[in-house]
């Protein structure tokens, strides 16, 4: 219910008065209490609609720590960082392709080696891997060379052939290689299975499924089949971090990658802040962000926020999130560590009830009418 007083307050008794700002300041509480439920749960829904969205992209990823120093970015500062990331992957692919050492690609069965024995010309070979991963050579007979580097084939075989030579030398080229299947999934351009030959690196299948989308993360996932005797095959996980990749140039990071492999780019993560801020709603979660960081991607507080009661619903897993109280002066004030922000966190900055009512009734002097009730 919405009460007018209209024309000049100097008339009302002074206990009048006491008694209209008592309860306008009850309405004031207890409505910032309601719209705190109702902003709670409507990030919760947009919460849950990101963690099935990214999901859906092929794997549950949980959140991996990374160096990037971003502060959050809007669509269009986001496009715009992916644009500039896909430049230095382009720029990073030739570099490091010149950089890194071809002899890391794993034989595999239907490959086409050409194997050289320096000055014995009789041991000289071409010869197909079997389906079962095995060649037959002069001498030595079958090896098994399926998941052996070029390196590791040619220190094995001269291995072998030291019963015969000294210091035998020996150098394997592959003519042909099979067909790799290669599957880039998440935020990319293009996900799907490729299939290649030869040895391609991560930046190589990155830029094959079209470069990086502008939701995309920091991390970039690895899922590597590997085969256990007895106990079938299970994913190994890789973590690269793309900015120490791509920005950074460390190109030991531009990893060789295998037949199977599952290549995922994860969205980047996303948090809520609402209240008792200039620009509330959701914002990506780029790198390592902070409650500091955070209110000032929000574009900061505002007049009637109190700082002294600042709260962030966190997602935990379980039914019911877990609470954290901040009193922001004293982390304004280096008596508290800033605090970083989590995937999924909903930041609630509570609304001053007494400030938001001495604010509307200085304009309501100033237009000669007083409102009490709910709003006020």
């Amino acid at each position: 219910m919405r009460v007018k007083i209209r024309g000049s307050i100097r008339g009302l008794p002074a206990i009048v008065l006491i008694l209209l700002i008592g309860v306008s300041l009850l309405s004031c509480a207890t409505d910032n209490s309601r719209t705190n439920e109702t902003l709670l749960k409507r990030y919760e829904v947009e919460a849950q609609s990101h963690s099935t969205a990214v999901e859906s992209q092929g794997m549950a990823v949980t959140p991996v720590a990374t160096t990037n120093k971003d502060e959050g970015l809007s669509p269009l500062e986001s496009s715009s960082k992916a644009e500039k990331l896909n430049l230095e992957l382009s720029q990073k692919q030739q570099l490091f392709r010149t950089e890194l050492n071809t002899s890391d690609y794993k034989v595999g069965p239907e490959d086409l080696l050409e194997i050289n024995v320096f000055e014995v010309k009789e041991l000289n070979n071409v010869v197909r891997v079997s389906a079962s991963g095995y060649i037959k050579l002069p001498l030595i007979g079958a090896i098994k060379v399926d998941g052996l580097t070029v390196a590791e084939l040619e220190a094995l075989i001269a291995k072998r052939l030291e019963k015969y030579l000294t210091e035998p030398v020996v150098s394997v080229f592959v003519k042909e290689y099979r067909s790799q299947p290669i599957t880039v999934i998440g935020s990319v351009k293009k996900p799907q299975v490729y299939y290649v030959q030869g040895q391609r690196y991560l930046l190589d299948m990155i830029s094959l499924a079209g470069g990086l989308s502008s939701n995309a993360g920091d991390v970039c996932i690895i899922q590597r089949p590997v085969k256990e005797a007895g106990k079938g095959v299970r994913y190994e996980k890789i973590v690269i971090d793309l900015n120490q990749l791509l920005i950074n140039g460390r190109a030991e990071l531009n990893l060789p990658v295998e037949a199977g492999d599952i290549i995922h780019v994860p969205q980047a993560g996303v948090f809520f802040v609402d209240g008792a801020v200039a620009n509330p709603g959701s914002f990506q979660l780029k790198g390592k962000i902070t409650l500091t960081q955070a209110l000032s991607m929000a574009k900061g507080l505002t007049y009637d926020a109190i700082r002294s009661d600042i709260k962030i619903y966190r997602d935990t897993g379980k039914k019911e999130r877990e609470v954290i109280s901040v009193d922001y002066d004293s982390i304004l004030d280096g008596e508290s560590p800033d605090i970083p922000i989590k995937d999924k966190d909903i930041i609630l900055v509570s609304n001053s009830g007494f400030k938001r009512f001495v604010r509307r009734l200085t304009t309501s002097f100033s237009l000669g009418m007083f409102r009490l009730g709910a709003g006020f």
